[in-house]
């Protein structure tokens, strides 16, 4: 069984080898960004915010919160990520944002011990060596980080590199570590390699989810994907929620999870509080 939609850019893994003459061109006029974005990560003038997810069947509990990257210029404005980020898939700079992403995170964790945090990663960031050093340090330090942290990874980028992803997926899993394939149901799916992978969580992408209550072709497809997830045993969560509507139909659907605005935008001030102790397995 495989999905797709319009093509669609993973978020750090574009083979530069097939890019346009107007994605060169866009390069160059995407420069002084990049000298921006660069300058942040080298002053630190970043922030994580975070965004809950919520469980489908009480949403007033959540499940976990995701953590996205905040780079801010020199009048501590943020730096849209669209202006940036298809940019620096390919280049040292993502997996340098990738490693701050991840830092933030696991500093959260430390101070605030009983959440639970996913942070985005590319599949290449595995063999960037700070990268894993942040991860292991942290594990090190603080052993029991592990079982609070989620790691996501892009559907496309996963699939790039099943072989270098497989047994670093099968180590963090001693330290309790989950994965969640993140925009499932965006790209072209092998299910024999994501069988192999693993992922506990999988996370249907957006573009299933608008309008999935009003759009009976829409419906069929997003059934799909979450009969696909069920097949590979993954637990579901559904991002991009933005209505009522939607968030009924994935709950009756089999969703477990759902995240969006209609249950807050992320924030560099979350509540912590909020976050309750003996919430239900996500992997279970």
């Amino acid at each position: 069984m495989s999905f797709m939609k319009g093509q669609k850019t993973s978020k750090y893994d574009r083979d530069p080898s097939l890019a346009s003459p107007l994605d060169a061109a866009i390069s160059a006029q995407d420069r002084e960004t990049l000298t921006m974005v660069d300058q942040a990560l080298r002053d630190r003038r970043m922030r994580l915010a975070f965004q809950p997810v919520v469980y489908a069947a009480d949403p007033s509990v959540i499940g976990f919160f995701e953590g996205f990257i905040r780079l801010l210029n020199l009048r501590d404005q943020v730096i849209p990520a669209r202006d940036f980020m298809g940019a620096v898939e390919q280049r040292q700079l993502g997996r340098e944002i990738d490693c701050a992403a991840l830092q933030m995170g696991l500093m959260a964790m430390q101070r605030n011990p009983q959440i639970r945090v996913s942070v985005n990663m590319s599949a290449r960031s595995v063999g960037y060596r700070p990268w894993v050093e942040v991860l292991r340090k942290a594990l090190k330090e603080s052993p029991r980080i592990g079982q609070n942290l989620i790691l996501e990874i892009n559907e496309a980028s996963a699939l790039q590199v099943p072989d270098v992803l497989k047994p670093f997926m099968a180590e963090m899993r001693n330290h309790g570590i989950v994965f969640a394939l993140d925009d499932f149901g965006a790209e072209m799916t092998s299910l024999r390699l994501l069988r192999e992978l693993r992922f506990e969580i999988a996370k249907l992408d957006g573009s299933l989810v608008k309008h999935v209550d009003r759009m009976p072709d829409g419906q069929a497809v997003a059934r799909a994907a979450i009969a696909a997830a069920q097949e590979l045993e993954m637990y579901l969560v559904a991002e991009a929620v933005e209505t009522e509507g939607e968030a009924n139909w994935l709950r009756d659907a089999g969703v477990g999870c759902l995240q969006g605005y209609l249950f807050g935008p992320p924030t560099v001030t979350p509540d912590f509080r909020a976050f309750r102790h003996g919430r239900p397995n996500l992997t279970g």
